[in-house]
């Protein structure tokens, strides 16, 4: 039996720049039985050669013709060692203690499947004074998850198990990008989910990013992911159309399928019930969520119902008054 504890995938496409800090900050990580899967998937620039300086014995690379970002975690996954996967992209940084904190939640935590952390955003190489902080208790994050992603995905701890019964990330292109919100919906859906409320990962903005390159549907798939998530809380309910609806006011694309401001926010207030029960029990994290989600749905509602000419108008009054940077 193997004595790993966590493997950290590291997937690497165009990684040259910021690979070797990206691989030095998960190596300075204070945790014992650490397996370093580093996957090139096919990277066109020298980030081969940045891998092969690195001695450690923790580290694992493997080199592959490009398939791309969930075929090349998929392939992690098969390799990993640990009961414990953490994630961990080329051009994000693991802070002070990360491993460590997440490893010992699991722990502590059998009924949670993942778990990921806050983040501070850095642009390139320059420091932001931006961060997600999502939510972290399981009710909220299921809530959030009805409409978007409350993970940051170079953040997360997952348990192996739960990644190989589930099949791991999906590699139908008609379902990808997001592969992360895609798999983490699948996930939520059986099991426990939560974030650490402190800012231990560096989630850098590139533009050559594995996620960020090539042409993406990413909205359309979102709102798929997201009716289904809708659906799946209240199916008894509402029909998949109707859920789609909601997905689609949510991220103000126009539908084909009426929805009523009625209907919305009583479709979305049966969907809250049915993850946190009775509203005088809803903790004050989830009422938070809630909150901000319904002013966000009332926001799209006032756009969609507003006539074409006025919403023209504002827009172009947006761009007009936008004020230019420094």
């Amino acid at each position: 039996m193997s004595s790993v504890k966590t493997t950290v995938i590291l997937p690497v496409y165009r990684g040259e720049q910021t690979l070797a800090a990206a691989l030095q900050s998960v190596l300075s990580q204070e945790v014992e039985d650490l397996q370093v899967l580093v996957l090139d998937d096919g990277s066109p620039d020298a980030s081969w050669e940045v891998i092969k300086r690195f001695t450690d014995r923790r580290i694992f690379a493997v080199k592959h013709l490009n398939r791309g970002l969930a075929a090349t975690l998929n392939r992690g996954i098969a390799l990993a060692e640990g009961c414990y996967i953490a994630r961990q992209d080329h051009d994000d940084l693991v802070l002070e203690g990360r491993l460590a904190k997440q490893a010992q939640y699991l722990d502590m935590h059998p009924e949670v499947a993942m778990v990921g952390t806050w983040a501070q955003v850095f642009v390139g190489g320059i420091e932001t004074q931006r961060f997600h902080r999502h939510p972290s208790s399981n009710e909220a994050l299921q809530l959030e998850l009805l409409f978007d992603n409350p993970f940051v995905h170079s953040s997360m701890m997952i348990r192996t198990n739960v990644l190989r019964e589930l099949g791991g990330y999906c590699e139908d292109k008609q379902r990808q990008p997001p592969e992360d919100y895609e798999l983490w919906s699948r996930v939520a859906r059986r099991y426990k989910i939560a974030n650490l409320p402190e800012v231990l990962t560096i989630y850098r903005e590139m533009p050559n990013s594995m996620s960020r390159v090539g042409p993406s549907p990413f909205l359309h798939n979102v709102i798929r992911i997201s009716s289904e998530n809708i659906f799946s809380r209240v199916s008894s309910q509402f029909t998949a159309k109707q859920c789609l609806a909601l997905a689609d006011l949510y991220h103000g694309m126009p539908s084909k399928n009426g929805l009523t401001k009625k209907m919305a926010f009583v479709m979305f207030d049966a969907a809250a019930h049915n993850i946190a029960g009775p509203k005088e029990t809803w903790s004050i994290e989830f009422q938070s969520s809630y909150r901000r989600l319904c002013k966000h749905l009332q926001r799209r509602l006032i756009l969609r119902d507003m006539p074409p000419f006025l919403l023209t108008f504002l827009r172009k009054s947006k761009r007009c008054f936008r004020r230019e940077p420094n």
